[in-house]
Parts: structure tokens; sequence; C-alpha cells
């Protein structure tokens, strides 16, 4: 209660423009919100909105773990092939009706976990630039998955794995329900472990980090492995989401993960940044794909409107970043 009570005390001696430099995505999303839902009043149907919320699921687990990257300094452009592989070893097991559907969930943690960790390796030992390490990541994973898969869609699923990205607990969609879960769990780590005051350390100054007894290279091995988990979280549920595991998964995914961070309020010089900011932009981004779709606007504009909101973010961030 003292802590909510203080908070509230901060955010009155807030100025204007602190308040909105603190909440401008937030306001940004309630306002895409209130465009839509006056242009398409069906916008706001329940089912809509759920359905928006299982699309967004995905994208969110995978900002979540970029957020990780970033915080440190670093880029993960490999997530979406991460993810790929990750959903194609996962329905190659739950295509056996015999294993139990969270063996394949395990598998796809643990291609995920490997594929992550590699990343970890070659950016802090080997000491290759993240971006590109990534880069070659990104090549390397989707090329295991054309070979698992032959290029061929993997379907018929297990029953039990269907269930997780297409399930529902009540009316509350399964992946909402993980996603909510991790982000309870990343919140810990970040703000209520000593695991988050060490990545905001790295991320913030790396040398001075080294000095106070930080294992940098451990830390930063750490978010890396931890965006390579989470990817491949994401691609078990959008696997059991599409039931079928499909080789092409997952492109260009990395650029949603990315804007989303970015548009949170994560510095892309890393040591600054919110998770809470971070489901926000994955929020702006599933409204504006929903929204968009509904008004018929072709893909085309949409990736020029994404593009662009990208570009905007990070002149924000820039410009935060030189007022420091």
């Amino acid at each position: 209660m003292g802590i909510i009570m203080e908070k509230i005390i901060n955010y009155k001696k807030m100025t204007a423009g602190q308040f909105f430099e603190k909440f401008a995505t937030l306001i940004g999303l309630l306002a895409v919100i209130a465009i839509f839902a006056i242009l398409k009043p069906k916008f706001l149907d329940v089912n809509n909105i759920f359905n928006l919320l299982r699309q967004a699921s995905i994208n969110g687990l995978l900002a979540l773990g970029m957020t990780f990257v970033v915080l440190t300094g670093g880029i993960d452009l490999s997530v979406g092939s991460i993810l790929g592989a990750s959903g194609i070893f996962a329905a190659l097991v739950a295509q056996n009706q015999n294993i139990p559907w969270f063996i394949a969930v395990l598998v796809g943690l643990g291609i995920g976990f490997i594929l992550g960790s590699v990343n970890g390796i070659v950016i802090s030992w080997l000491k290759v630039p993240a971006f590109v390490a990534t880069l070659g990541m990104l090549s390397v994973a989707r090329g295991v998955t054309y070979l698992a898969s032959n290029a061929q869609p993997v379907p018929g699923l297990s029953e039990g794995f269907l269930k997780i990205g297409g399930g529902s607990v009540g009316i509350i969609p399964i992946p909402v329900i993980i996603l909510a879960v991790v982000f309870v769990i990343c919140s810990i780590l970040i703000y209520r472990a000593r695991y988050g005051r060490y990545i905001f350390g790295v991320g913030g100054n790396a040398k001075a980090a080294r000095v106070s007894g930080i294992n940098v290279k451990k830390i930063k091995w750490s978010a890396y492995m931890i965006a390579g988990v989470l990817s491949g979280l994401a691609g078990v549920v959008l696997t059991s989401r599409v039931s079928s595991g499909l080789a092409m998964a997952g492109q260009n995914y990395e650029t949603d993960a990315i804007a989303a961070v970015v548009m949170g309020g994560t510095s892309l010089a890393g040591g600054r940044g919110r998770l809470w900011g971070t489901l926000v932009g994955v929020l702006i981004i599933a409204v504006l794909n929903n929204g968009l779709d509904m008004m018929a606007v072709s893909s085309y504009w949409q990736l020029i409107i994404k593009g662009l909101i990208i570009i905007a973010a990070v002149m924000m961030d820039s410009l935060n970043s030189s007022n420091d």
C-alpha cells in the first residue's frame, strides 16, 4: 500500500510534459482504439477483442524476450527464425499421438534455449557484434527449419497440443493467459530481483558494471537465452494455434517485436526501459493490424504505416537519449 501511495505522490509531482513523456505510448494506444471504434464500431465487439489479444500474444512473448536483450544494449534479429524452428520441432513431436503434449512443448522450449544460448555465447565470449551474430542465426535457424520439415507443413498434431493455442479458460484465450504469466515472471526478474539491476547496469555502462563485480558476459548470455526460450514458447503457441508446423512461420516477426520494444520506451542504447511499455507497444501493433484489416486497407499500406511508426519511435528514443 505504501508503494502505491508513493507512486501516486510521484505522479502528482510530474509536470504535464513529464506525464506525457512517461505515458505517451499508453495515450497513443487509447487514441488508436478510439479512432477505430468510431470508424468501425464492430472493432469493440468482444469476439474481435479476444481474437486481437490471441494474435497479440505471439508478438508479446517475442517482445518481452527482446526487451531483455535491448536493455543490455543488444539486438536480436533471429527471434522469428527461432520461433519457426521451435514450432517445427514441437510439431514433429506432437504428431505422435502417444507422446504427451507437454513433451512437445519442452522440445520447443529446448530448441529456443539452445539457439538463444548460442547467440549469447557468440556475442559475449566470441565478441561478434549482436547485429551480425543474430543475423547469421536468422539464416541458420531458418535453414534448420527447412531441413527438419523438408519445407513442408507438419499436420496431424495431438489434441492436447492444439489446445495450447486454440483453447480458452472460460472466455479468456489460453495464449493470453500464457502471456500474462510470462509478463509477471519477467517483471519479477526485472524489478524485484538482483538480476534486473544487473541487466540495467550492463546496458547503462558495461565497463562500470564489470568493475563493480557484475559478470557482464553471463548477463548478456542470459538475456539472449531468455529471448530464445520465449521465442520457442511463441513458436509452440503459434504452431498450436494454426494447427500445423509451418516452415515459413515467424518470418519478419522480429520487426514487430523490435517495434513494440522501442515504442514501449526501451532505449536501443540500453539501460533504460519498461516491460509494461513493451506490452502497450505490442497492443498498438495488434490494434493497428486488426483495425486496418477491418477497414480493408491494403497490406502494402500497412507495411508503410508500421515502418513510419518504427522510424518515429526510434527518433523519439534518440531525442530522449540526447536530452539525458
